[in-house]
């Protein structure tokens, strides 16, 4: 039988605040939040990012973020360059200290983690989770105006 949404909805909120409880104990070791965590993770490619890719992965609003990355500019984790393609954006890159502070948490935070490695049908999960959440991206960005509608055919989302 399928789970009504709202209790896939629970299901999947107690898993996240879970998660994020778990990560965050090891984060405050080292005076660290899930969301700085995440902007070092992504940063942690090399390649440097704008911020809307970082405010994206980090889940965290534009002047939320920008005050987090003033945060770790001050912390010399992170540094910002106009982007060269187009100098109207500006692109985050991890400085030397910021590379070796993601390495040391990303190890923290592994090790911690060990232990639900082993889950039963741990890869199948990750692909499971990857499906629903791009299905329902597709359906946030569908519609008039980026509108999620109802069944009812009524506006549930917010106009991009």
């Amino acid at each position: 039988m399928a789970r009504r949404p709202q209790e896939l909805l629970h299901l999947l909120t107690r898993a996240e605040r879970l998660a994020v409880r778990r990560v965050q104990s090891v984060l405050d070791e080292f005076d660290c939040s899930v969301e700085a965590w995440r902007v070092l993770d992504l940063l942690s490619d090399g390649q440097g990012h704008n911020m809307t890719a970082l405010a994206d992965h980090a889940f965290l609003p534009a002047p939320s973020l920008t005050k987090l990355m003033d945060q770790l500019v001050d912390q010399n984790l992170v540094y910002r360059r106009v982007d060269p393609a187009d100098r109207r954006r500006v692109l985050a890159h991890l400085t030397p200290r910021g590379k070796q502070r993601w390495q040391l948490l990303a190890r923290e935070v592994r090790a911690d983690w060990k232990d639900l490695e082993n889950l039963p049908a741990g890869e199948e999960l990750d692909g499971l989770l990857t499906q629903l959440a791009e299905a329902l991206e597709g359906r946030l960005t569908t519609g008039p105006a980026h509108l999620t509608t109802g069944r009812a055919g009524k506006a549930v989302g917010q106009a991009r």
